[in-house]
């Protein structure tokens, strides 16, 4: 079965290649994601990287911490992601009193 695995600290300049090309030498890598920003097509500085329990399991020991362009990665086990409720909480979200 696969893992997903979330690499943080990225460089800008960091391409998927450079990413697999690192993981590689803990296993077969099956999918590279860089997650970039909607409007400017740049990268936002993390990913995501798809392999085996196994190999992404060497991977986390192997590469968390490691340097990659000048950066120290953090690599672990990527975590569902939870959605923001924007209404809740914040100066005006009903509690106490409104001044304006």
């Amino acid at each position: 079965m696969s893992k997903k695995l979330f690499v943080g600290n990225l460089s800008f300049q960091t391409t998927e290649n450079d990413i697999t090309d690192a993981f590689a030498h803990c296993g077969a890598v099956e999918a590279v994601s860089i997650i970039t920003d909607r409007d400017t097509g740049r990268s936002k500085g993390f990913g995501f990287v798809t392999m085996s329990e196994e190999d992404a399991a060497k991977a986390i020991a192997q590469l968390n911490g490691s340097q990659l362009d000048g950066r120290a990665l953090t690599v672990n086990e990527a975590k569902p992601m939870v959605r923001r409720d924007f209404n809740g909480g914040g100066r005006n979200s009903g509690g106490g009193r409104n001044r304006y």
